[in-house]
């Protein structure tokens, strides 16, 4: 009984975490920076990170530590970089970028990007 009480209370709990959240979650696509780099292939497969978006505000639901962010407009021009602290949870975009972009987030030879659309 103290299995299902407690398995009942995080299903709750997750459940209430998603209904409290108005963040857009980024869907990320795994890629790699040098694709001849071979080394080290984990035998898992690659997650990205779990990011959200709220306005200009990013929310990292995993760590992103030491990695780059890199905001880039539609001609491949990198607009915002920044090497993401450690224990960021959180982190402001400029207020001047409007629109669609590309979001990277660089990790080693991994790279996770996807679109956002700023207002």
């Amino acid at each position: 009984m103290k299995k299902i009480s407690l398995l009942f209370y995080f299903i709750i709990s997750y459940a209430m975490s998603f209904a409290s959240n108005d963040n857009t979650s980024l869907n990320l696509q795994v890629g790699y920076i040098d694709p001849s780099v071979t080394s080290n292939v984990p035998k898992t497969p690659i997650i990205p990170p779990s990011v959200s978006l709220d306005d200009h505000t990013l929310y990292f639901d995993t760590p992103c530590d030491s990695c780059t962010l890199n905001i880039v407009e539609e001609n491949d021009v990198v607009v915002y970089t920044l090497v993401i602290p450690t224990g960021t949870t959180s982190l402001v975009l400029p207020s001047t970028l409007s629109g669609d972009y590309t979001i990277q987030i660089i990790r080693g030879n991994y790279l996770f990007y996807g679109t956002i659309i700023l207002p």
